[in-house]
């Protein structure tokens, strides 16, 4: 009975998400403001008949109710309550439920914080989100319904992906989500604003705090994401530039740039044709990264599906969304253009520089993740595009960039001068370089050119952030009184650039001082890697709830001193007959050892995989501050406050309708 409940509850919402559409439509033509206000209403029923689903399927999970197929592909009666759980979006038809219910969390929440938009404004960007909403509702009722029956009933399940049982599991995809999906609300606003007219700074700042918080969901999701490889794959590595992975960055570039782009078309009221484009392109992105997760064109750890009428589904979602877009945007663009002379050297103008980087460096990444498959996909050859080709592209593209940030930071608005700007640069420049070079030759007695680079782009993001904020402090008599002057949106700035260079110190320094190495021991033999001494103790049988195991002992040490004892696992789920690696990690701020059980052999010895990775957290460190940052500058108090405002002065009739 509750997947029939379930399955009707969504039935039921693909109804509203049409009203939804139709009415806020019908409203703006006839200019109706009782019609208008039917979007609000039925984006709150869309949200509560989503949740019932979702709410349903979890049930089933909960119960261990083997009749929905779903369930008995992805759980087990020996699965732990948690996994359970998050089992609900491990696999196809779960995780685009999950999709669904984000974005009609989204829809929801646009709902009530964005009532006091005009009102049209605010119909038509609900009207889009309905839109969206359709496409995917009809997505998953056609293709990829959750509450199958299964009959017979199985007495068991098949289990989870033993890859998914870990507790980044928990987090990351619902993190991730609310990224891709984010996009969708500054994608409705543009769209919304196209069709309006009432594209100017306004907007902008309507537009700035929803992009920001999927921005930092995003951000965040692809930390935990690149976390969770780390740990669960086995391999030590944080990032491979696996096209699902490209998929969730590529539109992280797109949101970066077109949160700046915001700022600019905020301040100025300028770049408001690209700052469309922009959001367009974020969420475009968004659904490729759906379809290549799902259409089956890609194998990857990360794919959730392989059948190709789901892709064909998703493929042709997407060009009627994006196809109509840009049908909009070349009917209404041209009427976008403004007479507001920008200069090369002030902050919009580096901003600008800064959004080609970001946008060059997203178009590499494309060519790269989908050149291979049209090869293939034409039947003229294979060809495999790794990790030397995307650094060979990326890494000079975005070198420019952080140089760009510190500068940016310094110039002012409209008109800079050289002669005010550079006694700020060269004092940075100086710390700058002092800190690049020291802290390699502090900390491992040689610098690689690499360190240095990653030092000085790291340092230079870092020193210009800091100093921008000092210097509003010190603008204020009192210390105290100075830190409660600076608004959230610039503490947010000041951590999100923080990050940036925290991560390129840790990404700069794993590469450059990490070893690695493959040894074979018996046990009581040793090997040393790095200045660290690892000592096999054995393995021995270890019973876990759904998986017997094979755990070795490491123990560590240095000069003689115990470091870390270490357990790497190898695991066994007889429920899918699947043999998982589990690493054993002792982690620290300025290094992690790794280590990895390989195979056994008949003479008693193992293979493992031992790392020591140097300031591999900063990594996840920078991500985990880009996020805070993102929080802060999403929650600015400015924000509500010009929408009050905003919308005062457009009921009487000082803004143009």
């Amino acid at each position: 009975m509750i997947p029939e409940i379930g399955h009707f509850a969504l039935i039921l919402a693909l109804g509203i998400a049409f009203v939804q559409v139709l009415m806020p439509l019908l409203g703006w033509r006839r200019r109706d403001p009782r019609l208008l206000a039917i979007g609000g209403s039925a984006a709150q029923g869309q949200f509560f008949c989503v949740f019932i689903g979702y709410a349903c399927l979890t049930y089933s999970f909960i119960a261990k109710d083997f009749s929905v197929a779903y369930v008995a592909e992805n759980a087990h009666s020996q699965l732990p309550l948690g996994y359970r759980i998050t089992a609900v979006w491990g696999a196809h038809e779960g995780s685009l439920l999950l999709w669904t219910f984000m974005l009609s969390g989204w829809t929801f929440a646009v709902s009530i914080f964005n009532r006091r938009l005009p009102a049209d404004l605010g119909a038509l960007v609900l009207a889009v989100l309905g839109a969206i909403s359709i496409g995917f509702l009809l997505f998953l009722l056609l293709t990829s319904n959750p509450f199958a029956r299964l009959f017979p009933v199985p007495a068991e399940g098949h289990d989870l992906n033993p890859l998914l049982q870990d507790p980044g599991l928990a987090i990351h995809p619902p993190t991730l989500y609310m990224g891709y999906v984010g996009f969708s609300v500054a994608f409705a606003f543009a769209i919304a604003a196209l069709i309006t007219g009432k594209l100017d700074a306004a907007w902008a700042r309507w537009t700035r705090p929803w992009t920001t918080t999927a921005w930092m969901f995003l951000t965040i999701g692809i930390t935990l994401g690149s976390w969770w490889a780390y740990n669960e794959l086995g391999w030590g590595g944080w990032w491979f530039w696996d096209p699902v992975e490209n998929a969730s960055f590529m539109p992280w570039l797109a949101g970066t740039a077109l949160i700046h782009s915001l700022a600019v078309t905020e301040k100025r009221g300028i770049l408001k044709s690209w700052t469309v484009l922009l959001a367009i392109l974020s969420f475009s992105l968004s659904l490729l990264g759906t379809f290549l997760v799902r259409s089956g064109v890609l194998v990857s750890v990360h794919a959730f599906a392989t059948d190709p009428a789901r892709g064909l589904f998703i493929l042709v979602f997407m060009a009627i969304v994006v196809g109509g877009a840009l049908a909009i945007y070349a009917w209404r663009a041209p009427k976008l253009a403004v007479d507001i002379e920008m200069r090369l050297f002030s902050r919009e103008g580096f901003l600008l520089l800064n959004n080609v980087f970001l946008v060059v460096a997203c178009g590499a990444i494309l060519l790269g993740t989908l050149y291979p498959m049209v090869l293939d996909t034409l039947k003229l050859k294979k060809l495999s595009v790794g990790p030397p080709y995307f650094n060979v592209v990326f890494l000079p593209l975005i070198a420019p960039l952080f140089a760009l940030v510190g500068v940016a930071s310094v110039v002012p608005w409209k008109r800079g001068r050289w002669s005010e700007s550079w006694p700020r640069l060269k004092i940075a420049l100086a710390i700058t370089v002092v800190v690049a070079i020291a802290v390699p030759f502090a900390l491992y007695s040689r610098a690689t050119l690499l360190a240095l680079t990653g030092g000085l782009l790291g340092t230079w993001a870092i020193v210009t952030a800091v100093q921008d904020v000092l210097r509003r402090i010190k603008a204020k008599p009192k210390f105290l009184a100075g830190v409660a002057s600076v608004s959230r949106g610039v503490w947010g700035m000041t951590f999100a650039h923080v990050g940036l260079g925290v991560w390129a110190f840790g990404v700069s320094f794993v590469i450059s001082y990490g070893f690695e190495q493959d040894v074979r021991l018996a046990p009581k033999a040793e090997a040393t890697i790095g200045n660290y001494n690892f000592a096999f103790q054995g393995v021995l049988e270890n019973q876990g709830p759904n998986y017997t195991a094979q755990q070795g002992s490491v123990t560590v040490s240095r000069d003689g001193k115990l470091v870390a004892d270490l357990h790497p696992q190898k695991r066994f789920y007889p429920s899918q007959r699947n043999v998982l690696t589990e690493s054993a990690v002792d982690a620290g701020l300025l290094r992690d050892l790794y280590v990895s059980l390989g195979e056994g052999f008949d003479d008693g010895s193992w293979s493992l995989r031992v790392y020591v990775k140097p300031m591999v957290r900063l990594i996840w460190l920078g991500g985990v501050l880009m996020f805070i940052g993102g929080g802060l500058a999403a929650s600015d108090r400015r924000y509500r406050l010009a929408r009050a405002t905003e919308r005062s002065a457009v009921t009487n009739g000082a803004l143009p309708a």
